[in-house]
């Protein structure tokens, strides 16, 4: 027996030796790429070091949650690679340091004062934040193992089999749930569980905004501005953000948003647009290109209505690619700190949009099983929109198609999200509307806090 026990554990011994070589070797690989930053020949033409980071987490976070699609524990060995690196890539951030002041006794005991160095200020804030927000949603998923409320069928199963879809998404399976719904039990669990992630999504959002905020604007960018905000905007969104009485959620119901691309092309315009104003204001550029032919108050209002709308934009649309301004700006970036805490606050939002989407898929399919009109209404609904396609163009010539909000499953309220009533969720935009306005003068952090973001997808 006792001999037994020795080979056993000899042979764990063995296995683990091997995984540790393994992981060295991995680690070690990954290391050499960063090191190289990218340029496998060696000629040191590689991008900087900040972006080489940025790039590995995301590359790694895609790999690590591409194939989310049920709410559902992650594979345990894509769960473990990502905790292990991640962790190699974090690992960055403990040598970024600061000075700081620091009392000492020497051993004639006189105090005295020497600078020491300590991690810096923003990571030691944002680093383990994140962490416990990449906890609590693995673990939020981990708590869907043993749920047998609802279940999935695959998109390839017979049209009698399938389940509900809240949109077209054709590629992920559907959500079936017993035919009177889920128990009023599970309905609480599954609400606590999205006011959770919500809660994670709302953190990461804020993170990456003020990382972002912080991130110098490139020269490049600057340089091919227009040389006015009216000019960048067009006449017609110039106008509108110029009245006299202004109305942001009116705006954006004028607005054509009926497509990803219209929605990035105005976030693009807004975002240049202020960058201009916030340039004229502070008089950072001596061009003559530059001059202002408008009072500074007058400018710093239509900068307060633009950085509204840019919120708004933010929160309805917030699985957008980025947009040319946070292109520039993380491209450019050469703070590897920055870099490392906007791309795992990134990837976060990202997963925390994903597993908001799925909580929405299982919330939507029981208000169905309640009230099956619901659906119908949708096919009519889908059906209008068909003919409204085949009978109209968008103002470009393209044929108008389902708007971003429709194709991605994602309403004016994601917390309040109800099939039921558009009437209230229109209500609940405007009052939402009117506290922002309230509040364009704070802090992307202090704006992202007051209000209850929605979720976005995976922008990998």
């Amino acid at each position: 027996m006792d001999e037994q026990e020795t080979t056993v554990n000899d042979n764990d011994h063995v296995s683990l030796v091997k995984v540790k070589r393994h992981e060295l070797e991995q680690m070690k690989d990954r290391f050499a790429k960063l090191i190289l930053r990218e340029d496998m020949s060696g000629g040191g033409k590689g991008v900087s070091s900040a972006l080489v980071l940025s790039n590995a987490i995301t590359n790694l976070a895609a790999s690590a949650f591409g194939e989310q699609h049920k709410l559902a524990p992650m594979a345990e060995d894509r769960k473990k690679r990502w905790r292990r690196e991640v962790g190699w890539l974090l690992s960055v951030t403990d040598y970024i340091v600061e000075f700081v002041p620091s009392q000492q006794t020497s051993k004639y005991g006189s105090n005295m004062e020497v600078m020491m160095t300590k991690q810096r200020g923003d990571l030691r804030m944002n680093i383990p934040a994140l962490k416990k927000l990449d906890a609590m949603l693995i673990g939020c998923l981990d708590n869907f193992k043993n749920q047998n409320q609802f279940w999935y069928v695959s998109k390839d199963a017979d049209e009698s089999e399938k389940g509900v879809q809240r949109c077209d998404k054709w590629w992920l399976p559907t959500v079936k749930v017993p035919p009177g719904g889920l128990s009023e039990e599970s309905r609480k669990w599954m609400q606590s569980q999205k006011d959770c992630v919500n809660q994670v999504l709302k953190a990461s959002m804020a993170i990456n905004a003020e990382i972002l905020a912080e991130m110098e604007i490139p020269d490049n960018y600057i340089d091919d501005l227009p040389k006015n905000g009216r000019e960048s905007l067009g006449d017609l969104i110039y106008k509108s953000i110029t009245v006299d009485s202004f109305d942001p959620g009116q705006f954006l119901s004028t607005m054509d948003i009926s497509s990803e691309i219209n929605v990035l092309d105005l976030k693009n315009k807004i975002e240049a647009s202020i960058v201009i104003w916030k340039r004229k204001m502070h008089q950072k550029d001596s061009k003559s290109s530059w001059s202002s032919g408008i009072s500074m108050e007058k400018r710093e209002l239509f900068e307060d209505r633009a950085e509204t709308i840019l919120l708004l934009l933010k929160q309805q649309f917030p699985g957008l690619p980025q947009s040319s301004l946070e292109i520039s700006k993380i491209e450019s970036n050469k703070d590897v700190g920055h870099a490392i805490l906007e791309s795992y606050s990134r990837v976060l939002e990202s997963l925390a949009s994903t597993v908001m989407n799925r909580i929405e898929d299982v919330l939507y399919a029981d208000n169905v099983a309640q009230d099956p009109s619901l659906l119908a209404k949708k096919r009519t609904m889908s059906s209008r929109r068909t003919l409204d396609e085949s009978n109209s163009q968008t103002p470009t010539g393209s044929p108008t198609s389902m708007t971003l909000s429709d194709f991605m499953g994602w309403s004016a309220d994601q917390e309040t999200t109800s099939p039921k009533s558009e009437d209230k969720e229109t209500e609940k935009y405007h009052r939402k509307s009117a506290k922002i306005l309230a509040r364009t003068k704070n802090s992307y952090m202090e704006k992202l806090e007051a209000y209850k973001l929605r979720s976005p997808t995976t922008r990998h």
